[in-house]
């Protein structure tokens, strides 16, 4: 095989490989203010949820379902689901329990 060849084959297989992480997303849902924020998201299969706590309590993202559960989240601590399947998802924050929020996925 020549290098001209291998050049193009290492070319074609960085931009798959490129592509095919464009295609999964992740979108960033604060807790500030004793409120999720939005409190209500859409998003597609394969789809990253992270959670920021914003406020100077400790938060928890907890899944109605048992899907998920953080621990406790201090102040700029983070915590993240990938979401693999279409439904309804209902979580709040068991320190809070008034703090509630749903991602719906498509």
């Amino acid at each position: 095989m020549s290098a001209r060849s291998l050049a193009v084959i290492l070319m074609v297989s960085l931009f798959v490989a490129r592509a095919g992480a464009a295609a999964e997303e992740t979108i960033e849902v604060s807790a500030k203010n004793f409120m999720f924020s939005p409190a209500s998201i859409t998003v597609k299969a394969g789809t990253t949820i992270t959670w920021v706590n914003l406020d100077d309590e400790p938060h928890t993202v907890f899944s109605d379902a048992g899907l998920f559960r953080s621990s406790a989240l201090d102040t700029q601590e983070r915590f993240s689901f990938k979401f693999e399947k279409a439904g309804t998802y209902h979580y709040l924050c068991t320190i809070h329990p008034r703090m509630l929020g749903t991602v719906v996925v498509e």
